[in-house]
């Protein structure tokens, strides 16, 4: 017996595999963008859909119920005619509403300039690319607060 005559070729046990080029996802994202602020992290994918939002798989009215983060979180979103047959699938955790509303209105108005370079002006014109980096001071030792002192006592 021969080590030829053992051996099994690689070619015919190996089965052909489909190329990666034609794998098609149902409702797969047509462009992203990420937002922060804060500590809030919004992820954004747009997606062909009806036009709404979804914030961690709620609907955007359920999830951001005060009326200021609502407004903000939705302004960049609605702006704009091409987000008409858009579906916004957003998943923001950390920080409190209103910092969350200003991730998603970041994250979104990045994700829309990934899918049209051409609003970047009016996107930057009306201050929807620009980062609020403010932060929350350190609480100083000795201290209260950041600022705030402890009230002082004479005797």
């Amino acid at each position: 017996m021969t080590i030829a005559s053992t051996a099994k070729t690689a070619t015919t046990s190996a089965k052909p595999r489909p190329s990666a080029s034609k794998k098609t996802v149902k409702n797969a994202p047509i462009a992203s963008g990420t937002g922060r602020r804060k500590s809030a992290v919004a992820r954004v994918w747009l997606r062909k859909g009806k036009g709404t939002m979804l914030i961690n798989g709620r609907d955007f009215n359920e999830y951001f119920t005060v009326l200021s983060a609502n407004e903000e979180g939705r302004s960049s979103f609605e702006r704009f005619q091409i987000t008409e047959g858009i579906l916004a699938d957003v998943n923001v955790k950390g920080g409190g509403y209103t910092a969350q509303a200003s991730a998603v209105k970041l994250g979104v108005a990045r994700a829309l300039l990934m899918l049209d370079e051409t609003l970047r002006p009016e996107l930057r014109k009306l201050g929807f690319l620009t980062v609020d980096a403010r932060e929350k001071e350190r609480k100083k030792p000795g201290q209260k607060g950041a600022r705030a002192k402890f009230q002082f006592t004479k005797r």
